[in-house]
């Protein structure tokens, strides 16, 4: 499988993620951050899934612009959707789901810190998917983080995967990480970045990471200065 794993700017229309599946091809799924895109924007990305024949996961926000998990089948069918876990609460059903003879998991930003005793609702799990709002906001939370997933890569037996926006910080703090990461089932390192927002792709065959260039961030980003 080849995971498309992009770290956009917070932007409107899901500029990045139309730009890139329109110049990659050969992508199998694409992973975008925690509210990426809004309820407006569904209809959109699941013709994107048809026309590319891809799976996407990411975040969205509803009309109220609470955070919603998200996961578009490749002939564009959401095969999964509901609210974030509120702190302090048992992980939120339904976490998986089977598509095409596998079983995918789904965290949405902290919920990655519920506990590993919650995580027996992921078992059986091939990929479990970790879309991230912001970046982390010390050092230390990235240290937390990584260690967490790494964690459950191996608790879990399944590859586990995670990015952030490249711009935002938490609550407005004005400090940020942009992150993306990928452990595969054995918890050993494919992909560990901090402030580096290339998109990358992971080739979970031959467990390698290749970079891709973004025009269209870069047009972005000089628009926003």
């Amino acid at each position: 499988m080849k995971i498309l794993i992009g770290q956009p700017i917070r932007e409107k229309a899901c500029a990045q993620l139309i730009d890139e599946l329109r110049r990659i091809e050969g992508i199998d799924l694409v992973l975008y951050p925690e509210g990426y895109c809004s309820e407006t924007d569904v209809e959109v990305l699941q013709e994107l899934a048809r026309a590319h024949g891809t799976e996407i996961v990411l975040g969205s926000k509803n009309a109220a612009g609470s955070d919603q998990a998200m996961i578009i089948g490749r002939d564009g069918n959401v095969l999964l959707t509901r609210p974030k876990t509120p702190e302090s609460v048992n992980l939120y059903s339904p976490s998986t789901v089977e598509y095409e003879g596998g079983t995918y998991g789904y965290l949405l930003c902290r919920e990655i810190f519920l506990g590993l005793d919650d995580l027996p609702l992921l078992e059986s799990t091939n990929f479990i998917f970790n879309p991230i709002g912001v970046g982390m906001f010390s050092e230390e939370q990235y240290e937390d983080w990584t260690n967490e997933a790494k964690q459950i890569a191996v608790k879990q037996n399944s590859w586990i995967l995670g990015t952030s926006h490249a711009d935002g910080s938490y609550r407005n703090c004005g400090f940020s990480i942009p992150i993306a990461y990928c452990f595969d089932e054995n918890g050993d390192e494919i992909l560990l970045s901090k402030n580096d927002t290339r998109t990358r792709i992971i080739d979970t065959v031959d467990r390698s990471v290749r970079v891709v260039e973004s025009p269209a961030r870069t047009d972005q980003e000089e628009a926003l200065k």
